[in-house]
């Protein structure tokens, strides 16, 4: 009975809160009328586009309310609204959205007052089930049809409001040419990335080797001892430009992720980093490995994170969980330190986003100020 209680309870509030959202309805329709009589009139035309944001954003919170009553996000659709006046007037009238965000608003008017049936239904609920099911031990009869009303309410509200599957289609095409556009800018900084080092390392160590060869030859008739020594000090330059060039290898694939697969490799990164890292596998050893671009990615964003760990964050421990799940591979580098990471600050956060979105991956920063800094990465593969 008390669970009953709570749940009529929780469904009245929904109620509640839809009624008064459908009341905050009823009063834009006048909005929406001078905006639609100004855009005839031409001279209030720049009011059509204000007027179809404002409606974007009632049904933005009336998806955000159907959600917490669900559980079962709504995605929106929506062309954005920009450019010239002429172009937004385009937009506000073509837009799938707007039409079916006005025929939400429209039905809206006739069901989003159904609290008016369920506050009767408490003083008879409260009788009827307190007898049927407080003494008599029965499942309750009335106050489940508060729920019900609740859940109508929010299946209705879903119904309305959940995009037509060529603008769902439309909203993918243009998340798709977003992810293309920050995965060629990410390919050509690491392509710049890698001339760099190859320039100002590898290239600059090996013209030093063979000046030092050259001048080793032409002074080894005469001196000798200076000619060897000019061969040792090409000798250590050669091999500081191998280790340069195993820097740069390492930058586009770590050999040790063919070698040792991601967990090895991860917990490799942790031991050589300074930090006392714990590092969880989630069950990777045990399965299948990702495909090569999901490691490497999932790779790049444990190194990034660790070295943003050691530089900002001023703590010396942190924690990276790899989990393989159903639709791909899940990653979480977590840290105690002082928080507040900004992706506009240059902390390679941005870098790590444009990787992971390459791959159609979805990345999330939480960081307040004080921390602590969690990372949560999700790339989707096939196992």
């Amino acid at each position: 009975m008390w669970k009953s209680v709570q749940r009529a309870a929780m469904a009245t509030v929904h109620l509640v809160v839809a009624a008064a959202m459908c009341f905050g309805v009823y009063l834009f329709i006048t909005v929406l009328l001078i905006a639609a009589i100004g855009t005839v009139a031409v001279v209030g035309c720049w009011l059509l586009p204000e007027a179809v944001l404002l409606i974007r954003r009632i049904a933005g919170a009336k998806r955000n309310l159907t959600t917490l009553w669900t559980g079962r996000e709504i995605p929106e659709a929506y062309q954005p609204m920009t450019g010239t006046l002429r172009e937004r007037l385009r937009i506000s009238v073509q837009d799938p959205g707007t039409l079916r965000d006005f025929r939400w608003m429209v039905s809206y008017y006739l069901y989003g007052a159904l609290l008016v049936l369920a506050l009767p239904l408490w003083p008879l609920g409260l009788l009827v089930d307190g007898v049927w099911a407080g003494a008599l031990r029965r499942n309750p009869v009335v106050l489940p049809l508060i729920v019900k009303l609740a859940d109508t309410e929010a299946r209705w509200s879903t119904a309305l409001l959940m995009p037509s599957p060529k603008a769902r289609l439309a909203r993918r095409v243009e998340e798709l040419k977003e992810t293309r556009a920050d995965a060629i800018a990410a390919h050509e900084a690491e392509l710049r990335r890698i001339e760099r080092d190859l320039h100002d390392g590898a290239q600059a160590n090996l013209v030093a080797l063979s000046m030092r060869i050259g001048l080793a030859k032409r002074a080894y008739d005469r001196d000798p001892d200076a000619a060897r020594r000019l061969l040792d000090d090409a000798q250590d330059q050669a091999e500081q430009a191998l280790t340069e060039l195993r820097q740069v290898v390492r930058g586009i694939h770590p050999p040790i992720l063919t070698d040792r697969g991601l967990v090895g490799a991860v917990r490799a990164l942790a031991s050589s980093s300074g930090l006392a890292v714990g590092v969880e596998d989630g069950g990777l050893d045990a399965g299948t490995r990702a495909p090569a671009a999901v490691e490497a990615a999932a790779y790049f964003v444990v190194a990034e994170s660790l070295t943003n760990v050691a530089k900002y964050s001023g703590s010396d421990r942190a924690e990276v969980r790899l989990a393989r799940t159903r639709r791909g591979l899940t990653v979480r580098v977590r840290d105690e330190g002082r928080g507040g990471a900004d992706e506009s600050a240059g902390s390679g956060l941005l870098g790590m986003r444009r990787r992971v979105a390459a791959l159609d991956g979805t990345f999330e920063v939480t960081s307040p100020a004080g921390g602590p800094t969690v990372i949560d990465v999700e790339l989707p593969c096939v196992w």
